[in-house]
């Protein structure tokens, strides 16, 4: 799975003009699932971006995560995070994973945000959505699940 994370002053994501999911300060997570995936790597991928040391501190360094600070997250589905552009002018989405598979796997990596402690407000699946934000920083970070055969010691949850 694919996470893009923003550190967001606010976020709010709205589908034929109603808000599904609206967050002040915390994270916006655009999330999705290639054809490999499994629950086993929502699961990473939740314990990962709820625990990513991306606030500052009292010193002003990058040291508390949305988890030690309670702040919430908005998820966003996006098969487009797996977009590949690196031939011809049209973004190549075979990586994707179909909607049937890859809803579950966003349901999850959305419970799994929330039985770790944080309050997740969420877009809705297969719609047109419209984002808006206010990054902070600017903090964008790509977060991808171990890939299938590669060493799965640091993947278990």
């Amino acid at each position: 799975m694919r996470a893009v994370v923003q550190r967001v002053r606010e976020a709010s994501v709205s589908v034929d003009g109603e808000i599904t999911g609206r967050i002040g300060a915390g994270l916006l997570v655009l999330v999705g699932a290639r054809l490999e995936d499994t629950e086993k790597d929502a699961a990473w991928l939740a314990e990962k971006v709820a625990n990513l040391r991306i606030f500052d501190d009292e010193s002003g360094r990058m040291n508390r995560s949305a988890l030690e600070l309670g702040l919430p997250a908005l998820v966003v589905s996006q098969f487009t995070v797996y977009g590949d552009c690196r031939r011809g002018r049209r973004p190549d989405f075979t990586a994707a994973a179909p909607p049937e598979q890859a809803e579950p796997l966003i349901e999850r990596f959305v419970e799994r945000l929330r039985a770790a402690g944080l309050q997740v407000q969420t877009g809705r699946f297969r719609a047109h959505m419209l984002v808006s934000l206010v990054n902070d920083g600017p903090v964008t970070l790509i977060v991808d699940s171990p890939m299938p055969g590669t060493s799965r010691r640091h993947h278990d949850v």
